[in-house]
Formats: structure tokens, C-alpha cells, sequence
């Protein structure tokens, strides 16, 4: 793995500040019914994304997940102002405004999404990486799922199929004990989700999803395994959200007290002690990142909000009428 410096925590302090501001501004701004739908924010599982791109190589490394998908394409590399812009519904966005929040997506940049069907994606992602075998890539995909999604019976149906072809993905669920709104421990008989991956002979464990070395050394356990065509890995990834399942979410299942529990772990607070504790930083230069940060959410809000919104013949341009489409009749 690569080592993990002084540079990797003012990164990783930078990267996360920005991508829990960046959402911020969206929690805001969908108030103000400048974007519309669902709203899912991914405030407080940020450490995972961190320490997966830290042992990524982003040069042919995939990555695809569920809704909760605005910050990991800006980690990919897909330009942040076009992120907004994209969940403002406008032309200068990822899909030029027809996929919005929930279906952000960069062939470019290897991300596949952004997927609205619980579960859709996890398929998808042994797809990907059966492409990768089969096309000898020596590319690893990294998939993404929520606790929610691990009752979903594709993703045994998946795990039977990659660990039986030794496919190059490793299975990431982002367990932040709720799914939408129901506990783990009320919709399974084990609250491991781990152990799922066993029954499939896969290396499968937990990993403290709130301290982004932890998850940089279990992933880059699994991509190293994954990369030598050793196959899939499983692992459950213990997070927590500090906002709603989406923007319309009371969160009446869990309690104020239990959220400012876990808010004493933030993995932005946890960097920002160590860049502190260790000399990494000082104050002033943490105020310079802060002001950075701030500035560039700035200009990505300016750009989605002095963008067009798309010609409606685009939504034509990406569908197709076959007037001899089979097994439809035209006859009442």
C-alpha cells in the first residue's frame, strides 16, 4: 500500500471538507427547490470513499454504487462543477441534466453510477469486472452497496457468480446501520453483514468505515488479492450518516443523542486532530484549506446556476421508437 504521509492527511482533510461542503450547499439549495427528486448525502461516510482512492489506481480502476453518489465521481476525477450542475438539472451536467441526483455517471472517469433500484448496481459491478477478466484490463472494480441493499437476493446470486469465476471486484457495503430507516438488528437474524460473504468461500470481515486508513488497508488487502486474480472480496464497512436517508427523511427511528455520539468519531474531525497533534498543520494553514474549500463550492454553485437547463428535444435524442417493436399490439 502506498504510505500514508503528511500529504495523504491534508489531502484527505481537503478532499472530505470539500465533499461534506460540497453537500451541504446541495442540502441547501434543495430547499430552495433548485434541485428537485431525492436527495440522498452522504455527510459522515466520507472516510471510506477517502481511503478507497487513496489504493485505487484511478488510471483503469472502476467504481459504481447506489444514489448516495455525488461526491465519489469528484473523487474519480469528474469535474465538481459539473456534479452540481447535473443535480441543478442543467445541459453543462454529467448527462446534461436527464440523470440528476441519483444517477450521476462518467465513462471517462470509470464511474458507472449512481443506480435509483436498491441493489441494481451490485450485478452490474461483477459485470464490469467481468469485462476486466475476460478483456485481461488488470483492472479492479470497486462496488458499492448499502445495508439496505444486502437483503436483496441478487447479491447472492452475485457473490455465488464472482467468487465462482474469481472475478476482480471487491463488494463494499457502506453499513450505516439503517438502511432507510430500519435498524440492522430488526431486518436480520446476525447484524454481521460480513458473514454473507462467507457462505461463498470469499474473504469477507468489518472494517471501521469512519477512519479512512482503516479502509485504505482492508481495500487495499482486497484490490491486491482481486488484481493477482485471486478473486472477490466482501467486507462490511461500519459507518454512520449524519443526515437523513434522503432529504425528506424525519428520522424518527434514531435519536439526537445517538447522532452527536457518532459525531464525536468524524473521520473530518479525526484527520484534522492528527494533522494537528502531529505538526502536519497548524491552525492558519487549516483556515487557508477551509477558505479554499468554501471558495470552490462557491464557483460550482455559480456554474450550475448561470447554466442553461437542456433543449427538451435532448430527452428525444437519447430514445428510440421501434415501430415493429415485438409481442406489442397496436390493436385495441
Amino acid at each position: 500500500m502506498k504510505k500514508i504521509t503528511k500529504k495523504t492527511y491534508l489531502k484527505w482533510y481537503e478532499d472530505m471538507l470539500f465533499w461534506r461542503k460540497f453537500e451541504d450547499k446541495l442540502a441547501q439549495v434543495y430547499i430552495q427547490q433548485k434541485v428537485r427528486g431525492f436527495l440522498h448525502l452522504y455527510n459522515g461516510q466520507e472516510a471510506i470513499l477517502a481511503g478507497a482512492l487513496h489504493v485505487m489506481d484511478l488510471e483503469k480502476d472502476k467504481m459504481i454504487t447506489a444514489y448516495r453518489n455525488h461526491v465519489q465521481p469528484i473523487g474519480m476525477g469528474v469535474d465538481p462543477k459539473r456534479v452540481m450542475a447535473e443535480l441543478f438539472g442543467k445541459a453543462t451536467g454529467t448527462s446534461q441534466g436527464l440523470g440528476g441526483s441519483m444517477h450521476i455517471f462518467s465513462k471517462e472517469h470509470r464511474f458507472y453510477g449512481g443506480h435509483g433500484i436498491v441493489g441494481g448496481q451490485i450485478p452490474l459491478g461483477a459485470g464490469l469486472a467481468f469485462a476486466d477478466k475476460y478483456f485481461n484490463t488488470n483492472a479492479v472494480t470497486l462496488c458499492f452497496l448499502g445495508d439496505g441493499a444486502a437483503r436483496q437476493g441478487s447479491l447472492h446470486e452475485t457473490l455465488n457468480m464472482a467468487a465462482n469465476w474469481n472475478l476482480p471486484v471487491v463488494f463494499c457495503v457502506e453499513n450505516n446501520g439503517y438502511a432507510m430507516g430500519t435498524s440492522v438488528k430488526r431486518t436480520s437474524s446476525s447484524e454481521d453483514i460480513w458473514k454473507l460473504g462467507l457462505a461463498y468461500e470469499m474473504p469477507s470481515g468489518p472494517v471501521d468505515g469512519m477512519d479512512p486508513t482503516k479502509v485504505a488497508e482492508a481495500l487495499d488487502e482486497a484490490i491486491t488479492r482481486a488484481r493477482a486474480g485471486k478473486g472477490p472480496t466482501f467486507l462490511d464497512l461500519k459507518t454512520y450518516r449524519y443526515r437523513g436517508h434522503s432529504m425528506s427523511d424525519a428520522q424518527k427511528y434514531r435519536t439526537k443523542d445517538e447522532v452527536e455520539e457518532y459525531q464525536k468519531i468524524d473521520p473530518i474531525s479525526k484527520v484534522k486532530k492528527i494533522l494537528l497533534d502531529k505538526k502536519y498543520a497548524t491552525d492558519d494553514d487549516l483556515k487557508i484549506i477551509d477558505k479554499r474549500v468554501k471558495d470552490k463550492v462557491k464557483e460550482c454553485e455559480k456554474f450550475a446556476d448561470e447554466s442553461d437547463y437542456p433543449d427538451k428535444n435532448v430527452m428525444y435524442d437519447v430514445v428510440y421508437d421501434q415501430k415493429d417493436y415485438p409481442f406489442i399490439s397496436h390493436k385495441l
